[in-house]
């Protein structure tokens, strides 16, 4: 499956074409096409006396048999070595942005009061436009990110608040619900029994796509007094169940994304990319974890 991102399309970046190490290449006016073993006699003559790189620099001093083993010996730069991307990079990221948004939200849940909370819904909509500015900028931000995961942090925490003085350990709840979905994501699919084709995108993306179509007319609805019922009720845990399940096809697409990265080695950098959509997915599970669980656990 071939991905959106710029970094995991690229052509050409694992090709012979540029004649590294000799390989598909052919010295003109040459009928051997650059084979040393096509003279007539390649043991007569030196094939590297006219190589320019095979001779010594001036003053440098010549290796010795045991160096040249020792270098023949020596392990192959690794990822860390050239600048690559690992899985260890995803998760250091990922934990970074998290634990911001962790903290953010504390400070939101002991700063502000829980009937006012209008800074957290302003921290809220500037999360969301830095968000979307980060989803279409091309080159990654750490600075941005981090700072998206303060602001929604922020705000999480602040709503949190509400729902958790209505409806008493609900936090915990969600928080508990969200792990147990991240968790089964991750398992099915490292086991294998989730796989990320063409196909399955396609049908969670046109779900994603009809989902939030609905829920944006839904709030358009509620500013003019009408209301559709997709929070309250039995219709709203079928939307709820919908949007968690939503957001673990998310983890999926995540996990393929940061798999597919590491194997066309990405820069290091990416895992900052990587580390952001699976904070967004993760921020949207626990979202439509906190209402599913308002709505079953109704007026107790």
């Amino acid at each position: 499956m071939r991905s959106s991102n710029p970094v995991f399309s690229r052509e050409g970046s694992f090709t012979r074409e540029s004649g590294y190490a000799g390989f598909g290449t052919t010295q003109a006016g040459s009928p051997s096409g650059g084979n040393p073993y096509g003279q007539s006699n390649p043991y007569g003559n030196n094939p590297y006396d006219n190589n320019p790189y095979a001779q010594q620099a001036p003053g440098q001093q010549q290796l010795t048999d045991e160096q040249l083993v020792e270098m023949y010996r020596a392990p192959s730069a690794g990822p860390l070595a050239t600048g690559r991307m690992t899985l260890d990079d995803v998760v250091a990221r990922t934990a970074m942005t998290l634990l911001t948004l962790v903290a953010a939200g504390a400070l939101a849940w002991f700063a502000l009061p829980a009937e006012n909370y209008g800074v957290a819904v302003g921290a809220g909509l500037v999360a969301f436009v830095i968000g979307m500015v980060i989803s279409f900028k091309r080159s990654v931000s750490p600075p941005l990110i981090l700072l998206y995961a303060g602001l929604e942090g922020f705000a999480l925490g602040a709503v949190t608040h509400v729902f958790d003085t209505i409806w008493e350990g609900i936090a915990i709840q969600a928080v508990l619900g969200t792990a147990a979905v991240f968790a089964a994501m991750l398992i099915g699919y490292k086991s294998g029994r989730i796989r990320v084709t063409p196909r399955y995108t396609r049908i969670g993306i046109s779900i994603a796509m009809g989902f939030v179509l609905l829920l944006m007319v839904n709030m358009v609805a509620s500013m003019f007094g009408a209301d559709m019922g997709l929070r309250a009720g039995p219709l709203g845990i079928v939307v709820g169940l919908v949007g968690i399940g939503l957001g673990a096809f998310f983890l999926s697409l995540d996990f393929a994304a940061v798999e597919e990265a590491i194997a066309q080695g990405a820069p290091q950098k990416e895992a900052w990319r990587a580390a952001f959509g699976l904070t967004l997915s993760l921020v949207w599970i626990y979202i439509e974890m906190l209402r599913l669980i308002a709505i079953l656990r109704g007026d107790d």
